[in-house]
């Protein structure tokens, strides 16, 4: 669950241009990103520095083609559990491989994660087995992914 740290400052359009432009290439320099933009390039460096200071540019990463990678099964996976045991739920759940989002949510269920596995078996085992057997989990349901596509933030 993310800190209850202050909200930044607003974004502007510059700021919301700059983030869509790093979701797409998080490895693009300052001077592409400041011509891209229409901005100068100490403008861009303060700017995505101010984006990491306050927290809205939390990190660069690769984005995985799962499948390619060797994880051919993905899944969405809604659990219930024992009302007050978020925070020991989520420290098991992460330990779990595969795992790559966990979310505390309202609604019918209490937690959704998204995990990637090799295959259908290493899912069963890891649903059937693993998921459920945390004494705080008292049911599952598993929504098979057949396609994925990732979105740009929109300004």
């Amino acid at each position: 669950m993310a800190d209850s740290a202050p909200a930044g400052r607003p974004l502007d359009s510059i700021d919301r241009a700059i983030l869509r432009y790093l979701q797409e290439d998080g490895r693009a320099s300052i001077r592409s990103v400041a011509e891209r933009v229409h901005v100068s390039r100490a403008n861009a460096y303060a700017r995505i520095n101010r984006l990491i200071e306050d927290g809205v540019i939390r990190g660069f990463t690769a984005r995985v083609d799962h499948e390619r990678a060797g994880h051919g099964a993905s899944a969405y996976i809604t659990l219930k559990i024992v009302q007050n045991s978020w925070r020991t739920v989520r420290e098991k759940l992460l330990a779990l491989p595969g795992v790559a989002h966990i979310a505390l949510v309202s609604g019918d269920f209490d937690v959704l994660l998204l995990v990637h596995t090799p295959d259908n078996r290493s899912l069963r085992e890891l649903v059937l087995t693993r998921i459920q057997a945390v004494p705080e989990v008292l049911s599952s349901r598993t929504l098979l992914v057949f396609e994925e596509t990732d979105q740009v933030l929109d300004s």
